[in-house]
C-alpha cells in the first residue's frame, strides 16, 4: 500500500511540474522579441537587417521567424492581395511585447541611413495593428531595399499567432483593408496645405475609441456622425473630399463587423494610440486648435462669448 502511495505522490508531482513548467512557458513566451526576416534578403542584407533591429532593444536576444510568400498569401491575400507562395518578401519587424496598458508603438528603423519603407506610414502601421487585434507592443520596422512594407506587417501577425496570441482574421483583413484605404488617401493628398498622415491617422485612432464607448452595436449612423466629428476635430473637414470620408466610414463599419469591438482593450488602446500619434507630431497638433486654423464662423462665435463674458466681469 505504501509503495502504491509513493507511486501515486511521484506521478502527481511529475504531472504538476509538467503543468507548471507549460504554463510558464506559455507566460514566459513573450519575453524573447521576435524578429521576422524576409525570406528573400541576401545573407548580407539578413546579417544587416538583424543588426539595425537588434539594436532597438536592450535584449539581443530574440527569437528569428523567417517571412514568405506563403505567409503573405495567410495574412495579407483575404484582404484582396494578389500575393503568390513564390512572392518575394524584404521587409522586416521586430516585435517587442511590453508591460499591459501601455498601447501600440510603431518605429520604422533607416537602413544604412534610409528609411526604405516607400509606402506604409509608422501611424498606418500602429492603426492597422490596433485593428488587428495586437495589443501593448513596440514594433520596429526595416528594410535593405526600397518597398512598401506589407512583409513587415504580416510578420507581426505571424508573430502573434506563433505566440498564442492568435488574431482573427476577420480583424486582420479589415485591417488590411483599412491601411490600404488610409494609405490611398495620404498619397492623394501629398503635399496639400492643412493635411497631414498624422491628423489622419489621429481622426481614425479617436475614431476607434469613440465607438468602443457605444459598444459592438453601434449603428452606421452613429459611426457616420463619430467620423465627420473626428475629422472635424483633426482640422480636414475642408481638406478631405466626400468620397474620402465616406471611405472612412466604409472602412470604419467593417471594423465593427469583423468584431474588434468586442475586444475589451480595444478602446483603452485605441485612446493610448491617439496620445501616441499627437506625441509624435506635436508641432502638427499644436497649431490645428489655433485661432488661424478655426473657420470663420468659430472664430466669431468665440467672438461673441469673450465679448460677453468681458462685459459681465
Amino acid at each position: 500500500m505504501k509503495k502504491l502511495f509513493n507511486a501515486l505522490t511521484t506521478v502527481l508531482l511529475a504531472s504538476l511540474i509538467f503543468i507548471i513548467t507549460s504554463v510558464n512557458v506559455k507566460a514566459d513566451s513573450w519575453e524573447t522579441p521576435i524578429m521576422t526576416l524576409g525570406s528573400s534578403l541576401t545573407f548580407d542584407q539578413r546579417q544587416g537587417t538583424i543588426d539595425v533591429l537588434s539594436a532597438k532593444i536592450h535584449n539581443n536576444n530574440s527569437q528569428q521567424l523567417t517571412i514568405n510568400g506563403a505567409t503573405l498569401v495567410k495574412y495579407l491575400n483575404p484582404a484582396g492581395s494578389n500575393f503568390t507562395n513564390a512572392s518575394g518578401v524584404w521587409s522586416s519587424a521586430l516585435i517587442e511585447k511590453t508591460d499591459r496598458g501601455s498601447g501600440i508603438n510603431v518605429e520604422i528603423v533607416p537602413y544604412n541611413g534610409k528609411n526604405n519603407i516607400t509606402t506604409i506610414t509608422a501611424n498606418q502601421y500602429r492603426n492597422a495593428a490596433l485593428t488587428a487585434g495586437v495589443t501593448d507592443a513596440n514594433i520596429y520596422v526595416t528594410s535593405a531595399i526600397p518597398i512598401d512594407g506589407s512583409g513587415a506587417l504580416a510578420g507581426v501577425y505571424a508573430a502573434f499567432n506563433q505566440n498564442g496570441d492568435t488574431l482573427n482574421q476577420e480583424q486582420v483583413t479589415a485591417a488590411q483593408n483599412e491601411m490600404g484605404t488610409l494609405s490611398k488617401i495620404t498619397q492623394q493628398n501629398e503635399g496639400q496645405k492643412g493635411y497631414s498622415d498624422a491628423q489622419l491617422n489621429n481622426a481614425v485612432a479617436q475614431a476607434k475609441s469613440d465607438m468602443a464607448k457605444v459598444g459592438p452595436n453601434i449603428t452606421n449612423n452613429q459611426i457616420t456622425n463619430i467620423v465627420n466629428n473626428t475629422i472635424k476635430d483633426n482640422n480636414l473637414q475642408n481638406v478631405l473630399s466626400d468620397n474620402q470620408k465616406q471611405q472612412i466610414i466604409n472602412i470604419l463599419i467593417e471594423v465593427r463587423n469583423s468584431g474588434a469591438l468586442k475586444n475589451g482593450d480595444f478602446r483603452q488602446q485605441a485612446g493610448k494610440l491617439s496620445d501616441t500619434i499627437k506625441s509624435k507630431a506635436q508641432g502638427i497638433f499644436n497649431k490645428i486648435n489655433t485661432p488661424q486654423n478655426q473657420n470663420f464662423f468659430q472664430q466669431l462665435w468665440n467672438s461673441i462669448v469673450n465679448f460677453f463674458s468681458n462685459l459681465f466681469h
